[in-house]
């Protein structure tokens, strides 16, 4: 049974990571402050402070939380029973309007979580992670084992992942939209998995 302190919790716990998200959005993480997020979430600097330790300890949550959520979509938008190619570029669609939804956080995960340091190497490992089990999952079925196709070494996964996510980030900061990528996005993506 979830308990009314619990459920408090969680809400509380959310409004503050929805006031870092949109203060981000707004001002980008650096210049982000505790004050910025209390104002937004709506609550006090105590009530910050039980949950987090500091901005970097939030934005990490934050986006551990964005990264759960891009791994979701895409699992479901992928149809296992559909062409190979076809998985191929649901999955690309999938993973660039994750991006386009919240291009500000997607930039900030890219360009502002290196800058944290030892703060953000387990963050930045187990979001890794968590793609190239979504990126192995998606490529082992039917479909792809009858196109002579078998889940991508870590690896290749890495590529592919990485690759996929700075050119993304150099769109967006170029002024472009991540969707003006996908087409490229979806050819790489055939060659580095094809047979």
């Amino acid at each position: 049974m979830t308990t009314v302190t619990t459920v408090d919790t969680g809400q509380f716990r959310q409004r503050l990571l929805d006031g870092l998200a949109a203060s981000i959005t707004e001002t980008g993480f650096r210049e982000t402050t505790v004050a910025d997020v209390v104002r937004r979430a709506r609550t006090s600097r105590r009530t910050f402070y039980e949950h987090f330790s500091g901005k970097e300890e939030c934005f990490i949550a934050l986006l551990a939380d964005a990264n759960r959520e891009m791994i979701r979509q895409i699992s479901e938008a992928v149809d296992p029973g559909a062409p190979w190619a076809e998985q191929v570029r649901q999955a690309i669609e999938a993973w660039i309007a994750c991006a386009e939804a919240e291009p500000a956080i997607t930039l900030s995960w890219i360009r502002d979580v290196p800058a944290l340091g030892a703060t953000s190497r387990d963050l930045q490992r187990e979001a890794m992670e968590g793609f190239i089990a979504m990126t192995q999952r998606l490529t082992d079925t039917a479909e792809m084992r009858a196109a002579g196709i078998k889940p991508p070494s870590r690896q290749l996964s890495i590529m592919l992942l990485g690759g996929l996510r700075e050119l993304i980030a150099t769109t967006v900061e170029d002024g472009g939209r991540a969707g003006d990528v996908t087409e490229l996005a979806v050819r790489a993506s055939i060659a580095l998995l094809g047979p």
